[in-house]
């Protein structure tokens, strides 16, 4: 049986780091107010395109693996925040890394984009269709950020990381998933802007609008990860305390307590980027696995749990 080994990994982080005091200048808030709420500390902001971090990050996990662009036969890129609706952002960074024979797609799940897009690109390796892929997640959200509304503006940040997988007979890489999309709450989490809807009222694409019902998206957010951590479990009759480490989307420190509480796994097995990334879409999950495998945290052979939820309202 043919497994997705994951062989590489890199991050692209901005420079320039947004702090709490510095929305206390022009938001009514402050860092006590966010972190009791949030967990957040401060985030990063980019000023180059997304195709500039996806391009570092990928670079970094092809050298990581050991693996030239021009042998990459798969492109997944899972955002939400696009350099252009057409063409794709996969198809920007193929041309960027000169990987001629790879096929190109973008994935858009919202913040489980990056868990969405790593299913699919194994899933195409298992059956064979091809033998390697590089899996993205990035966003720049803060580019659509209203900047007024004080309930998300201290929430998101920028950032990407990517992952390969090669084709392998190891049982190893993605040995489980379940994904799933709970639409009835997809208007709880909605951008008012970002799409041809808008087009024709008398407004500017790309000034946003931001519905986020808090209350609601975190009831939702932790039943549909725990969940589908449960059953993925069930799948591989394992038991919580059988897993290494947990790696949740990196939304909100109390969402990702609660769905640690409802699995029974103690947060010193759970990693936590949240406080210094902020929310970072679909970049969050595979840039905290960077995290954890470069600081010793992810060690080859361990079990690791990753974990997400997004607009749609999609969960992982």
């Amino acid at each position: 049986m043919t497994y997705a080994a994951i062989t590489g990994w890199g991050k692209c982080m901005p420079p320039a780091v947004l702090t709490n005091a510095d929305l206390a200048t022009f938001l009514d808030t402050n860092d006590e107010w966010i972190t009791s709420r949030t967990g957040i500390k401060e985030r990063r902001i980019s000023h180059v395109p997304l195709s500039d971090l996806a391009y570092v990050s990928t670079m970094r996990a092809l050298a990581c693996a050991g693996l030239d662009p021009a042998d990459v036969e798969l492109i997944v890129f899972g955002c939400c925040s696009y350099d252009d609706q057409v063409p794709n952002q996969a198809s920007g960074l193929q041309a960027q890394l000169g990987a001629k024979k790879a096929a190109s797609m973008d994935v858009n799940t919202a913040c489980t984009s990056f868990l969405y897009s790593l299913s699919t690109a194994a899933a195409l390796i298992r059956t064979g269709v091809v033998k390697n892929a590089v899996v993205v997640g990035g966003e720049i959200i803060t580019a659509y950020m209203d900047w007024k509304n004080r309930g998300v503006a201290v929430l998101f940040g920028d950032g990407c990381a990517s992952v390969v997988l090669q084709a392998t007979d190891k049982e190893e890489g993605l040995l489980a998933e379940k994904l799933g999309c709970d639409s009835d709450a997809r208007s709880t989490l909605v951008v008012e802007g970002m799409g041809c809807r808008y087009a024709n009222q008398g407004r500017i694409l790309g000034h946003t609008n931001w519905i986020f019902e808090g209350p609601e998206i975190f009831k939702r957010a932790v039943l549909g990860m725990s969940g589908a951590c449960a059953d993925v479990l069930e799948k591989r009759h394992l038991t919580a305390d059988q897993i290494d480490l947990v790696i949740p989307h990196q939304a909100n420190l109390r969402i990702i307590d609660a769905t640690a509480k409802r699995l029974d796994m103690p947060m010193d097995r759970v990693i936590v980027t949240v406080d210094r990334h902020g929310n970072t879409s679909s970049g969050s999950v595979p840039l905290a696995l960077d995290e954890a495998v470069r600081s010793g945290r992810v060690q080859r052979g361990q079990l690791v749990l990753l974990e997400a939820f997004g607009g749609g309202f999609t969960w992982g």
